[in-house]
C-alpha cells in the first residue's frame, strides 16, 4: 500500500462510522484490487460526484491517473474503495476547491437541479445552492486543460432550456471555456444492449488553441449486443424470479394503467433485443424482466407470498445490469442487491462515455 493512500486513508476516516473505517483498513491491506493506479500514464484527472467509479474506468483505460474523487454516499464509497483502493472525499460541498489537486481534466456526473434565475442569462452566482455551482468553483480555481460533463437527457428542457442555458453560460462566458454543443449519446451505440440517453458537454480551456469546431463527438461504434450477451451464464438464483402474487399484482397494475391510457407498468423484455434504461427503484428492475426458463428448483430462498413463477420471468441481476453499464466482471459487487441496482442505476455506461472521452484526450495530451 502506498504511502499516498495511507496519507487519504487518514484523512477520511473522520467521515466515516466506525464500522466503515475498519472495513476501509481492510480493503487496504488486500492486494486484490481490480481497478489500481496505472503506472505510466498520459494525464490526470479529478472524479466528481464519481458514485461506484463508472467514469474512472473510462478515463484510466484512455491512460489517467485519477487524484482525487469524491463522493457522498456512504454505499457507494464503500465499493469505490473496494474496487481502486482510494476512497473518495465526502460532500463536495464542503470541499475546499483549493486543497483539490492539480489536474488536466475534471470529471463529473452533476445532478441536475433548478437555478434561480436572478438575471435574464444566468450567471456564475445564479447557480449557488446547486451542485453545479461547486462544479464551477473547481473549475474556475483548478483551472484544468478540459472537462467532462455528464447530466441527465432531461436537462436540454429542464425549466424550458433555461438550466441548461445558465450552465453553458457560466462554462463559456463566467469562466471562458470553449465549449461545442453539447450533444446526447446513447449507450446502445457503444456496445452495450442499453438504450440509455445522456447528455455530455465537454470544454477546454481557451489558451489550448482548441476551437469548437475542432472537437467532434464519436460515430456508434457496436450497435450489434443483446440482452442475451450479458446475461448470467450459470442459472441464477430463485430469489431473482418474481413470485406468482408480486406478478398477478404487476398484471394487475399494468391493466388498470392501460385502462387509463398511459400503458405504464412492468415490461417483459425480448432477449434479442436491448434494456430499457436502468435507473434506481423498483420499476427499475420491472421495466427489464426476462424470460429464462433455466431454473429447475422453485424452492423459495426469500421470504415470499404465494411460489416462485413457473414462467421463467426473474429481474435481471446485479451483475447483468454491470454489464448494461460496460463494467468488466473484474468488478467487485458486495454490498446487498437493492444496493447494487441503485449503484449502477446512478452510474454511467462506460463505453459510451470512454469512446467521447477518447475524443477528448486526444485534443490535449500529445504522445
Amino acid at each position: 500500500m502506498s504511502v499516498n493512500y495511507i496519507k487519504k486513508e487518514k484523512k477520511r476516516e473522520k467521515d466515516l462510522s466506525t464500522g466503515q473505517v475498519l472495513l476501509f483498513k481492510k480493503m487496504f491491506h488486500s492486494d486484490n484490487i481490480p481497478f489500481p493506479a496505472q503506472k505510466n500514464t498520459k494525464f490526470t484527472f479529478i472524479d466528481l460526484f464519481a458514485g461506484i467509479g463508472g467514469m474512472r474506468i473510462a478515463f484510466q483505460n484512455l491512460g489517467g491517473k485519477c487524484v482525487f474523487s469524491s463522493e457522498i454516499d456512504d454505499k457507494a464509497r464503500q465499493t469505490y474503495a473496494l474496487n481502486f483502493g482510494d476512497i473518495p472525499d465526502g460532500d463536495i460541498t464542503k470541499i475546499n476547491e483549493n486543497e483539490i489537486p492539480d489536474h488536466d481534466i475534471l470529471v463529473g456526473g452533476f445532478p441536475c437541479q433548478a437555478f434561480s434565475i436572478a438575471g435574464k442569462r444566468g450567471g456564475f452566482n445564479d447557480t449557488r445552492g446547486t451542485l453545479f455551482f461547486d462544479v464551477a468553483r473547481i473549475i474556475k480555481a483548478k483551472q484544468p486543460k478540459a472537462f467532462f460533463l455528464e447530466n441527465v437527457k432531461g436537462l436540454t428542457n429542464h425549466r424550458g432550456g433555461k438550466t441548461l442555458a445558465t450552465i453553458l453560460n457560466v462554462l463559456r462566458n463566467d469562466l471562458g471555456y470553449i465549449v461545442p454543443e453539447p450533444q446526447i449519446m446513447n449507450a446502445k451505440n457503444f456496445g452495450v444492449p442499453q438504450n440509455r440517453e445522456r447528455i455530455f458537454i465537454v470544454g477546454f480551456r481557451p489558451d489550448l488553441g482548441i476551437k469548437e469546431e475542432d472537437f467532434s463527438y464519436p460515430e456508434p461504434t457496436d450497435t450489434t449486443k443483446t440482452i442475451r450477451d450479458i446475461m448470467e451464464k450459470d442459472t441464477v438464483s430463485a430469489k431473482y424470479y418474481l413470485s406468482t402474487t408480486y406478478l398477478e399484482c404487476l398484471e394487475r397494475h399494468k391493466a388498470r394503467n392501460e385502462a387509463k391510457g398511459n400503458g405504464f407498468g412492468y415490461e417483459i423484455k425480448d432477449l434479442d433485443g436491448i434494456s430499457n434504461t436502468i435507473v434506481t427503484g423498483g420499476m427499475g428492475r420491472e421495466r427489464n424482466l426476462i424470460i429464462d426458463n433455466r431454473l429447475k428448483d422453485f424452492t423459495p430462498v426469500t421470504h415470499i407470498k404465494g411460489k416462485v413463477n413457473r414462467k421463467g420471468i426473474r429481474r435481471m441481476t446485479p451483475r447483468e445490469w454491470a454489464r448494461l453499464q460496460g463494467f468488466p466482471d473484474t468488478f467487485k459487487i458486495e454490498v446487498a442487491d437493492v444496493s447494487a441496482y441503485k449503484q449502477f442505476g446512478n452510474s454511467v455506461a462506460i463505453p459510451a462515455v470512454q469512446a467521447t472521452a477518447k475524443n477528448l484526450v486526444e485534443k490535449i495530451i500529445k504522445d
